[in-house]
């Protein structure tokens, strides 16, 4: 651990930025959160022991964090646990090196939104930088796909320890996971009527791998009864073979 400097009082919210080797991107990452206006997050920063002067810039930029670790780790999803193990917002959100805050008063506006909602999780819109836009359906299909995307979604912290953290055996599909498990126990989802993040392509949940729509396949099982599953499972290898044949094309 690099170093952890304590807060004199609880946050209303803590931004968690996980990383490994994210090079430049991350100083971007970090500078749409410092410059939000009105409000204070905590922020963590939980790096996988990067070799790439990360580590060092990070060490440099301390006396801006709530807490930094920079060590080994076992995948995003475990860096994401080391984050809310040290946080104590009422609120979290998660960002990668490759995701950026939009603005800088959407921390404020979104906490404008949550000072009103008794709602468990509540997302706005995750806009990547090829033009996707993601944002949280007023009825989702919890079968058909992850339907919150985290850069985007805020989560009451208390969920975590009622409800378990995020499964780190699986590298790619552990937020759809703990999402399903808050749908299943019935936590309620908000849309929050706003843009939150612009985010990067080619991340490990955007990388077309077969490990990602295996990961998915098997994480809707967990939760689903496998005949309500057959025709998900038979779109999500359709999503994963276009998305093969487009890159072949296109290389």
């Amino acid at each position: 651990m690099l170093g952890t400097n304590a807060m004199s009082a609880a946050p209303p919210l803590s931004v968690i930025v996980v990383c490994k080797n994210p090079g430049p991107r991350l100083a971007a990452t970090l500078a749409s959160v410092w410059e939000q206006r009105h409000v204070a997050p905590e922020i963590i920063v939980i790096d996988g022991a990067s070799r790439d002067g990360s580590r060092e810039w990070l060490e440099a930029q301390r006396a801006r964090l709530a807490t930094l670790v920079s060590e080994p780790d076992a995948g995003i999803y475990a860096a994401m646990n080391k984050g809310l193990a040290a946080a104590h917002g009422e609120w979290v959100i998660f960002l990668g090196a490759d995701d950026r805050l939009v603005g800088d008063m959407v921390l404020s506006e979104a906490l404008n939104w949550l000072k009103k909602t008794e709602a468990g999780v509540a997302a706005g819109e995750a806009a990547y930088d090829d033009g996707r836009l993601y944002k949280l359906r007023s009825h989702v299909n919890p079968l058909a796909r992850n339907f919150v995307h985290h850069q985007a979604a805020f989560y009451r912290r208390s969920l975590f320890e009622e409800n378990g953290a995020f499964d780190a055996t699986l590298a790619v599909m552990a937020d759809y996971d703990f999402n399903l498990r808050l749908w299943k126990n019935r936590v309620r989802f908000k849309p929050l009527p706003l843009r939150i993040a612009a985010c990067g392509t080619g991340g490990a949940s955007d990388a077309g791998a077969w490990r990602g729509y295996r990961e998915e396949i098997a994480v809707r099982h967990r939760y689903f009864a496998a005949w309500r599953c057959c025709l998900w499972d038979g779109l999500s290898l359709g999503r994963f073979l276009r998305k093969r044949v487009v890159r072949i094309f296109t290389r």
